[in-house]
């Protein structure tokens, strides 16, 4: 199965909290709740950013991160590999040592995919990310939902079972 890791995933919320507050210096407790992730957890994953270039640290009283550039500018392949290292779909292609290449014979077929989900991933920023979430619909919220998405299904539900023709009236029985 293909997948990123979980501190890779963390990774990309974090970024996305940070491109949220633009050019301002977050504290990691800020950012913990943005996210939802304990502090330990942020800061372990912004430690892996920082050592990889993507954010930038601040000590002191008004300490904390922000992005190194813009978010436009971070590549989902450069997060992936900040917190998990070399993109590469098998250890040949990623780099590493394996004792089957020379009898292989699927190596070059790997390094095509590899090649191809690495531009696919280049393609993709963390400015996409910030995007996204900006145009999600209202959230349920628990479940009851919203009053926005509890109306509107209301509405629906009326409109499936009431033929047009017929309306009913409170106290109609």
């Amino acid at each position: 199965m293909l997948r990123i890791s979980r501190l890779a995933d963390y990774a990309t919320v974090v970024l996305r909290c940070l491109a949220e507050h633009g050019n301002d210096v977050v504290p990691v407790s800020e950012i913990a709740q943005c996210v939802r992730l304990e502090p330990p957890t942020v800061s372990k994953v912004l430690k892996s950013l920082a050592q990889a270039g993507l954010v930038e640290s601040f000590r002191g009283t008004s300490g904390g991160y922000r992005l190194a550039r813009a978010a436009e500018r971070i590549s989902v392949v450069m997060i992936i590999e900040a917190m998990e290292g070399p993109l590469g779909m098998t250890d040949c292609v990623a780099g590493g040592a394996c004792e089957h290449i020379d009898h292989c014979g699927v190596s070059s077929h790997w390094q095509r995919i590899s090649k191809k989900v690495t531009a696919a991933l280049s393609e993709m920023s963390l400015a996409d990310f910030v995007q996204s979430t900006r145009n999600l619909p209202v959230r349920r919220v628990g479940h009851l939902g919203t009053l926005k998405s509890r109306s509107e299904r209301f509405k629906r539900k009326a409109s499936r079972n009431e033929s047009p023709g017929h309306i009913r009236q409170i106290g109609d029985e």
